[in-house]
Formats: C-alpha cells, structure tokens, sequence
C-alpha cells in the first residue's frame, strides 16, 4: 500500500497543477491587483475580512470564467502554439472533471462577494462571467468586435473593488472601469498582430483579420490617444491627486508614442509584441501612481 500511494502521489501532484492552470493564474494575479486598487481607492476603512472575502470571491469569479473558456474552447487551444499544452488539449484533463471544477468555482466564489461584499459586487461578478463565457467566448470566431464585449468583464474587477467597499456604482469606480476597458483595446490589438496567424488557423478572428494590419495599428493608435483623457478621470472625480496626474502623462506619452511610431513604420509581430509589453507597463505604473497618490488621506 505504501509503494501504491507513492506511485499516486505525481499523478495527484499533477492534476492539482493542471486544475490551477486553467483558471489562468497570471491574469488573474492582474485581476487582483486591479480589483484591490478600487478597494483602495475608496478610502474607506474596511475590515480584514471584507478584504479577504471580497478579493478571493472576485479571483474565484475569474477563475471560473477562464475555466469555462478552456472548457469551450479545448479544440481551438489543441490549434494554437500558446495553448496547445494545456491540460485539456493535451489529454492530461478529463473535460468533464474541468466543467465541474468551473461550477464549483461559481457556486463557491459568488457567495463569497455577497457576503464579504455585498449583493452589487455579487451581481458584478455575475456579470463578468456571464459577458466572458456566452458573450466573448462565442464571438471571437465571429467577429472582430469580440475585443470590445470582452473588455466588459476585463475592466470590472476595479469596478467591483469600488462597490465592495462603498457599496453605491458612483463616478470614481465608474472611472477605474473606463481605464481598465479603454486600455484592454490596445492591449488585445497588439496580441492579435503578433499572433494573427494562430489565430487564422485555430479558425478565430480578430482586427488584422478581418481588416487588415494598418487598420489595428490605427486603431490603437486611436485608443491609445484616447487613454489620456480617460486616464484624467481618477483626478476629476476626486480620488487621485497632481502627482498622479504628473506620472499618468507621462505613461501616456511613452505609450502613445510607441503607437504612433508602429503604425507611422507599418511595424510588424516584433514591435506588436513589445507593444503589449509595454501596455503592461503602463497598466501597472498608472495603478501603482493611483495607490500611492490615491486612497485613504
């Protein structure tokens, strides 16, 4: 029996591992540290446990969501260099055990944001998976406009942050979710240039696709320029100061810059991908220039 439960052991090591890989664990590591940034910004004094409560509710909500999506789409991953070692598409997963871990995570989740948070951040959550799995998921084999509806649930997270803390969908949380979707759309361009061709061959499509490289190099250029304004909103809206506002400029120069030059230069998958990097950057530093200028006073 002893030498049996060794032998077991990798293998239950392994189907762990394989469960964590589908809630994609790095976006959702984004998602935590958007969603706490709301919380923050609030200025509200809230208890460890709506800390807590709140932050693993929404992180289960996402978690959900991404594994639904590697449940639905396990034959387009099977297709593409990114996602073809997942555990679903290699075989190591049986589908049905991902679909249940996907449910226990909704029923899970959920009931942790209404009562670490509130009935509004729970129904936020319900929003964003529902947006991602029978909104997104579908449409990215249809249409191009699938980067708009999936920047929905992408920039609700700091949404729900807000109304965890303050309860009410007021003009600062408003705010954060304005930067988070306007800043997906260049985020998700710049993705689907440096990998257009997977995306053709697993049968999805996206802005190159259908319209052509210039015409996602334009519009990000479009949205990268209109990133400034909506960066601004955090000072209009009371809840960042000067500083902020000196540090989001400037983050904003330095990515607008690189759009413009992308799409001055007709630049290819080389510069799209350093332009996701730097779209990183820029989330990163702007949200980091919130918390420390930003928050309880």
């Amino acid at each position: 029996m002893e030498l049996t439960a060794q032998a077991l052991a990798p293998k239950r090591t392994v189907a762990v591992a394989d469960l964590v890989s589908l809630t994609k664990p790095r976006l959702s590591g984004l998602v935590l540290f958007t969603a706490a940034g709301g919380m923050w910004l609030s200025g509200r004094s809230l208890s460890v446990s709506t800390w807590l409560l709140t932050l693993l509710g929404t992180a289960g909500t996402v978690a959900a969501a991404n594994a639904f999506n590697c449940y639905w789409e396990r034959d387009i991953d099977a297709l593409m260099t990114r996602t073809q070692r997942r555990p679903l598409p290699m075989g190591r997963l049986d589908p049905t055990v991902a679909l249940m871990f996907a449910w226990f995570l909704t029923a899970v989740s959920l009931p942790l944001l209404f009562m670490g948070a509130n009935a509004l951040t729970a129904l936020l959550g319900v929003m964003a998976m529902a947006s991602y799995v029978l909104l997104y998921t579908p449409l990215k084999a249809r249409s191009h406009w699938a980067i708009v509806v999936g920047a929905v649930p992408g920039a609700l997270p700091p949404l729900m942050g807000w109304t965890a803390a303050t309860g009410s969908l007021s003009s600062p949380g408003w705010a954060l979710f304005m930067i988070l979707f306007v800043w997906q759309l260049p985020h998700s361009l710049a993705i689907a240039l440096f990998r257009k061709q997977e995306y053709a061959r697993a049968g999805l499509t996206n802005v190159p696709l259908e319209l052509g490289d210039d015409v996602a190099r334009n519009h990000a250029l479009i949205y990268s320029t209109l990133l400034w304004p909506v960066s601004m909103l955090p000072y209009s809206t009371g809840i960042a100061g000067v500083g902020y506002v000196v540090v989001a400029v400037m983050l904003g120069i330095g990515f607008w810059s690189m759009a413009f030059y992308g799409q001055w230069k007709h630049l290819g998958a080389t510069w799209a991908r350093r332009f996701f990097f730097a779209s990183l950057v820029y989330l990163t530093g702007l949200f980091l220039a919130l918390g420390l200028d930003g928050g309880p006073r």
